[in-house]
């Protein structure tokens, strides 16, 4: 995963344009099966229209002398994104009404766009605008706004129901690492490892989107059946740094997705931080809106806007590692399995099932000799018909994956059976 970031690191990314598109090749190198598709300029989508297609192939400010104070190759963030082309002189009072710094953070080059209305600019750090003297300087964006289309790419692993699980992700930042290609790299690999898997009760639908108006244009196009049949959804972003797990809430924070993270979050990573719907941000906004109403959760490590490097140069490779990458990965699997295990279980005997005569139960009895069948034990008291396995693991003060083979021994001798949350 970390060397995939490297790769997609360097590209400059919009929400339109020759990089979304670049990415997301990089990202069908590593799952074959991920379709592309092109959405032209202009297209209604809700109360939006898809704006007009953005590339960028060079800028700069130089000095009189020739001198190039920053250049869109040493770090595109120089350049706000969508900026109209220009090609003049300019005085230095004339320069500093175009350039964008974050002053609170003077070493740092901040992320700025302009995506829906028209204009030009450039950003560096505030040291460096200070430094900046009297001069004519020349500026060159040499970029193109036109009529294109709006690019994005989908996975759909078939399962054994047509319900799904939505996992969602967004292609549309230049480089920065947590906040950009930390999102991409996990959500590829846990397309291939789903893949992998021999058996998949649930269908899979997982996206590479331009945020907001991916999410918008997607919606667009697949609201019914996403309505019909979307269980549980998870927004990954700013998955890839060693800090502390985060996660925002759906609009009521009462759907099965908030139940189930809040579950695996406690058990596995209990100093998590939970953030309500009022602290959105990304594409949760669209999943949640009103009409729309699907039940999707975001998932970050440092939640975006909650970190000091956010929408900054320092966002950079040395903010993500495998380590945290990893550790994302690993709590999606999680979240996947307890998903896949879901269901209503009962225990089909009246009173306690005769454990030993089936190999389940210790065949003496001495002090302690029952403590590794507590949590077994205690699944079968919860296992009424009326509880599922994540309100059973809550019960019981048991982590879900450590009730898993426990379900798998129960069933392998008959002991429970299950039903469907939807029966």
């Amino acid at each position: 995963m970390y060397n995939l970031a490297e790769k997609i690191f360097p590209i400059c990314r919009s929400i339109t344009g020759n990089g979304v598109r670049l990415t997301l090749e990089y990202l069908k190198e590593e799952f074959a099966d991920m379709k592309i598709y092109e959405v032209p300029t202009g297209t209604q989508v809700f109360d939006w229209n898809v704006p007009k297609e953005w590339n960028i192939r060079e800028a700069y400010i130089e000095n009189s002398k020739g001198e190039k104070i920053i250049d869109f190759k040493d770090n595109n963030l120089h350049v706000m994104g969508y900026s109209l082309p220009i090609d003049c002189d300019m005085t230095l009072e004339e320069l500093k009404k175009i350039i964008y710094t974050q002053p609170d953070q003077p070493d740092w080059i901040p992320y700025v766009t302009s995506y829906y209305k028209e204009r030009s600019g450039f950003c560096m750090s505030e040291n460096q605008k200070n430094a900046l003297q009297e001069d004519v300087y020349h500026c060159v964006i040499n970029s193109e706004l036109r009529e294109g289309s709006l690019t994005y790419g989908e996975v759909l692993l078939k399962g054994d129901t047509e319900k799904e699980i939505l996992l969602s992700t967004y292609i549309c930042h230049p480089s920065m690492a947590n906040n950009e290609v930390s999102g991409p790299v996990v959500t590829i690999e846990l397309a291939k490892w789903l893949a992998s898997l021999e058996k998949r009760k649930y269908t899979y639908r997982i996206i590479f989107i331009p945020e907001t108006i991916g999410a918008i244009t997607y919606l667009s196009r697949h609201l019914d059946i996403m309505k019909k049949n979307t269980i549980a959804g998870f927004v990954l972003s700013c998955v890839g740094d060693n800090r502390i797990y985060s996660m925002v809430e759906t609009r009521y924070g009462n759907t099965l997705t908030d139940k189930l993270l809040k579950n695996v979050l406690r058990y596995h990573y209990p100093n998590y931080k939970l953030y309500d719907f009022m602290h959105r941000g990304s594409d949760e906004r669209q999943y949640n809106a009103p009409g729309v109403d699907l039940p999707v959760c975001a998932v970050c490590r440092s939640k975006y806007g909650e970190y000091p490097e956010y929408h900054t140069s320092a966002d950079d490779l040395s903010l993500i590692s495998e380590e945290g990458l990893q550790g994302t990965f690993e709590l999606m699997k999680k979240c996947i399995r307890a998903l896949e295990y879901n269901c209503y279980y009962k225990v089909n005997c009246l009173c306690e099932p005769q454990l030993g005569k089936r190999g389940l139960y210790p065949t003496i009895s001495q002090k302690g000799s029952y403590d590794a069948i507590v949590d077994m034990r205690n699944l079968l008291a919860y296992a009424d018909g009326k509880n599922d396995l994540i309100d059973i693991s809550n019960q019981i003060n048991c982590s879900i994956d450590m009730l898993i083979p426990i379900i798998d021994k129960l069933e392998e001798n008959g002991l429970i059976e299950k039903s469907d949350l939807s029966e």
